[in-house]
């Protein structure tokens, strides 16, 4: 199995690379590569499967520019900019690791959520700064709050187990209504964000959903709301958060991901009401765990002809 090549265009965790190394032939480029600098490269004329993730993802050009490529993993549960389509039509399989992360994303959503209703930030610095007296006013809480979410999927359903135990009204915004969801359902993203305090946002990434919250989405949350990111920063309308802010529109945000990421606008490192997270929501020795597995499982099925559990389904 050590003759097989795969090539690896994302950084990875150090067991990931120790396993990939132990049973591959692994070219590991981190930073990613160019059509160019993959058409160029000798070496990478032999690999038979690519490891990327639903940020960085893999073109058709790409997937071109390597002859012998048969398979693409996904680290991770998303694969929005790996092209399915230029896949299947290249008999390419793609796998990725559903709900690999999906518990640690959870958790990190209600993190931010506790962290910006009651203020841990500012109120460190304030302390910091020798403010104790003067920072003691009343914050927001969870407890009884109305909390949106956008996505029901599995990290929306996370979501929403751990936030009920703060008793909150829960309402939610998908493709379409699920009956054994929690909540009411809203098929109008305005008006779930005007009967919520809390938005968060757990849905996929991908054209589909460019700036699915915009300027009218933000706007409708008020001056009291908060909004939370955790899915891909193309969801979330930047420029449309920032005016926000500025205007006093919302109260503030938590960000995990970040549409320029990871240059992040001053606007926002300034603002007082916004946290924000490099991109690590579901980063945790679990969850990199369970997508190593994933991807290893993926790949030895794969070469020894077996069912592929975790191959992304075409229609």
């Amino acid at each position: 199995m050590s003759s097989t090549h795969v090539l690896a265009l994302i950084a990875l965790p150090d067991a990931t690379l120790d396993a990939l190394r132990r049973d591959y032939t692994l070219h590991y480029h981190p930073d990613g590569l160019s059509v160019e600098a993959l058409s160029s490269r000798v070496e990478l004329a032999n690999v038979r499967a690519v490891v990327t993730n639903g940020s960085t993802g893999l073109s058709d050009a790409q997937m071109a520019a390597l002859p012998a490529l048969e398979i693409v993993g996904a680290f991770g549960a998303g694969y929005e900019n790996v092209d399915v389509a230029a896949a299947t039509r290249r008999g390419i399989v793609v796998t990725h690791a559903p709900g690999a992360n999906a518990a640690t994303v959870a958790d990190h959503a209600i993190g931010l959520l506790l962290a910006l209703a009651r203020g841990y930030a500012p109120l460190t610095d304030a302390v910091r700064a020798g403010h104790w007296r003067t920072s003691r006013a009343e914050r927001p809480t969870l407890t009884g709050a109305r909390l949106g979410l956008v996505g029901m999927g599995r990290i929306g359903r996370l979501i929403a187990a751990r936030a009920q135990g703060f008793d909150v009204t829960l309402g939610y915004h998908g493709r379409q209504p699920h009956a054994d969801a929690p909540g009411r359902y809203y098929g109008n993203l305005v008006e779930l964000a005007r009967d919520s305090e809390f938005l968060v946002i757990a849905c996929n990434g991908g054209p589909a959903t460019k700036h699915l919250i915009d300027r009218d989405v933000l706007r409708a949350l008020g001056p009291h709301g908060y909004v939370v990111n955790v899915s891909r920063g193309s969801v979330l309308d930047t420029q449309a958060l920032i005016d926000a802010l500025a205007d006093g529109a919302l109260a503030g945000a938590g960000l995990d991901v970040i549409d320029s990421e990871p240059e992040v606008p001053r606007a926002l490192l300034d603002h007082p009401g916004v946290l924000i997270t490099p991109h690590i929501a579901g980063r945790s020795p679990a969850s990199w765990i369970a997508q190593r597995d994933a991807l290893l499982a993926s790949l030895s099925q794969h070469f020894a002809h077996a069912p592929i559990e975790f191959a992304v389904r075409t229609a």
